[in-house]
């Protein structure tokens, strides 16, 4: 810091001061402006990019609660469809179980009344084949005691003992 002291020099120091006041005076004219309005645009550009953000997040949350809604729209859409094909669903077992159960009525019935018609059928038979046999039978014993005359009148006396007159 001496040294400074004893080599200092008035003649450089008013040039100095004189470059150095040039130099602030330039800079203010030409670089501080366009750095102040660079600096100012800049600062106006953070504030629209902020309002802008700010704008976004309103935006954003608008559809956040908009996709929300339409969310729970249509979860109950989705909801009520369900039920309602659950309900087709019951419905369509519950008919199908009683169109089953009127079909298998009427299939029963018609089995029943064509075992009846069987039965009667078979039964008629038997009757038609039990006649027969007994005319064959009884034609063959009748024959046998019509043979002798004696026994014919017998036969005819029983038949007449059995006969009851009104």
């Amino acid at each position: 810091m001496e040294q400074l002291l004893e080599d200092f020099s008035l003649g450089l120091f008013f040039w100095q001061s004189l470059l150095f006041i040039a130099l602030v005076l330039l800079l203010w004219k030409f670089a501080w402006k366009p750095i102040l309005g660079a600096v100012n645009d800049r600062e106006e550009g953070i504030k629209n990019a902020l309002a802008a953000a700010e704008d976004a997040k309103k935006e954003m949350q608008n559809v956040t609660a908009d996709s929300e809604k339409l969310l729970k729209e249509a979860r109950a859409e989705r909801e009520a469809m369900l039920k309602e094909a659950r309900e087709i669903k019951d419905k369509l077992i519950a008919d199908s179980k009683e169109q089953a159960k009127l079909e298998g009525d009427k299939m029963i019935k018609q089995a029943q009344a064509a075992i009846e018609s069987e039965k009667k059928a078979a039964v008629a038979d038997i009757k038609s084949q039990v006649a027969n046999l007994s005319v064959d039978i009884a034609e063959k014993i009748i024959k046998e005691q019509l043979s002798d005359k004696s026994k014919q009148l017998k036969l005819v006396d029983d038949l007449l003992g059995d006969i009851k007159l009104n």
